[in-house]
């Protein structure tokens, strides 16, 4: 069988890209198909989303070498505050506060903006000689023994030994492939933003949790920072609908005035909120990464960064069997992935939908025992450590590229 590629993967995002190029910096011939244009994704202005990336993803965008291009674009987070509140109350007494100076390697992570990470993934791809085909969109994909074929919307037809979906929580890859998912609806929706304030943020980010949700206060370069603000369905739909007057207007007191006056910078977004898992990560020559594998709540900002988990680990495994002589593709491969990703992501899963249930009400009894256990938290050096190695993605069975290590 002749390949066009030895892998193949289908989206464009983010996690295709950064995949793509962590298997070039393998020695692999990577392909990727992406739905939209190029012209759209290397569109530049600023719109507001930006990423909260721990210190071990900053690793992996270090060793696919991005992270020097876009580093000077980026805002270190130097402390997290986290803390029960109502609307227009402010804070509740008993708060958790992690600070960087606690662990040795730095910031527990930065923010970086969509507007320099897109064009960043798109040139690093230009330069390492990727072969991407934008505007294509997969309709179907056959497996056989020695390879995969996927059938694009074009009538062009391409071979590769290994399929990788990257594509989204809907994914068609994963949809082709019989794989079944497991999650439910939050009943709320994010409300994404930037916002420009008065008083300087210092590198903290805050998070909020409200009765209908967390509210998240991520610190961009300047006096700017990125706003995730969780409600319910109803509630956000009402919300997503008014004028950027009346937006605000119901923003700021949840918000609170510690940052001074605020104003909107960019673009505003709504997404529905969802915990969704696919039931296998890998079939016949398949392995997904990213959403089309795990879709979380947002309450620790974990999406991309797992994301980066699942690149990291699938390219040190196919890297890995590669040098070996191993078919990359092999059931026995591509369990290695599985095995190594599933249960982390489990464990995610978990906790990010059970702090979400606590937090997410107004229950009194639930408030005091919650507040009690963040002022405990904050109270116990080691405990709090952890708990900042664990925000900064340091803990658990890491792949090389998260430890700074390359491929």
């Amino acid at each position: 069988m002749t390949y066009d590629a030895d892998i193949l993967i289908v989206g464009g995002g983010l996690n295709g890209p950064a995949l793509a190029l962590a298997l070039a910096k393998a020695g692999l011939n990577v392909t990727i198909v992406d739905a939209l244009p190029r012209d759209t994704r290397a569109q530049a202005g600023f719109d507001g989303r930006s990423y909260a990336l721990a210190l071990a993803s900053v690793r992996v965008l270090d060793g696919i070498g991005l992270w020097p291009n876009v580093a000077d674009h980026a805002q270190p987070m130097l402390k997290i505050v986290a803390s029960d509140g109502r609307a227009g109350e402010g804070a509740a007494p008993f708060f958790l506060q992690f600070d960087h100076a606690e662990i040795e390697e730095g910031p527990m992570g930065h923010m970086l903006e969509d507007r320099y990470l897109r064009p960043a993934l798109i040139a690093a791809m230009d330069e390492a000689g990727i072969t991407q085909l934008s505007g294509e969109t997969v309709v179907a994909q056959e497996v056989g023994l020695q390879g995969v074929t996927v059938t694009l919307a074009s009538g062009r037809d391409l071979r590769a030994r290994l399929l990788v979906g990257c594509d989204g929580r809907d994914s068609g890859t994963a949809q082709r492939a019989g794989i079944r998912r497991t999650g439910w609806d939050y009943g709320q929706t994010g409300l994404v933003c930037a916002i420009e304030h008065e008083v300087p943020h210092e590198g903290t980010a805050h998070q909020f949790f409200m009765p209908p949700g967390p509210l998240a206060i991520l610190p961009l370069p300047g006096n700017r920072s990125s706003i995730v603000w969780s409600e319910s369905t109803a509630r956000a739909a009402e919300i997503h609908a008014m004028d950027d007057a009346a937006y605000l207007d119901v923003l700021r007191p949840r918000f609170g005035n510690f940052l001074g006056d605020i104003s909107l910078a960019g673009k505003r977004y709504a997404y529905p909120l969802k915990l969704t898992i696919a039931n296998q990560f890998i079939a016949p020559r398949l392995a997904l990464v990213g959403d089309a594998a795990h879709g979380l709540h947002p309450i620790a900002g974990q999406g991309f960064n797992f994301g980066l988990r699942d690149i990291a680990a699938l390219a040190e495994v196919l890297a890995d069997a590669a040098r070996r002589g191993e078919d990359i593709a092999s059931p026995l491969v591509l369990s290695r992935y599985q095995q190594w990703r599933r249960f982390d992501t489990t464990v995610m899963a978990i906790g990010t939908d059970s702090v979400n249930r606590l937090f997410s009400n107004d229950n009194p009894l639930l408030r005091g025992v919650r507040d009690l256990g963040l002022g405990l938290v904050g109270a116990l050096p080691g405990l709090r450590r952890a708990c900042i190695r664990e925000a900064a993605g340091l803990t658990g069975d890491l792949p090389r590229l998260m430890r700074g290590l390359p491929i």
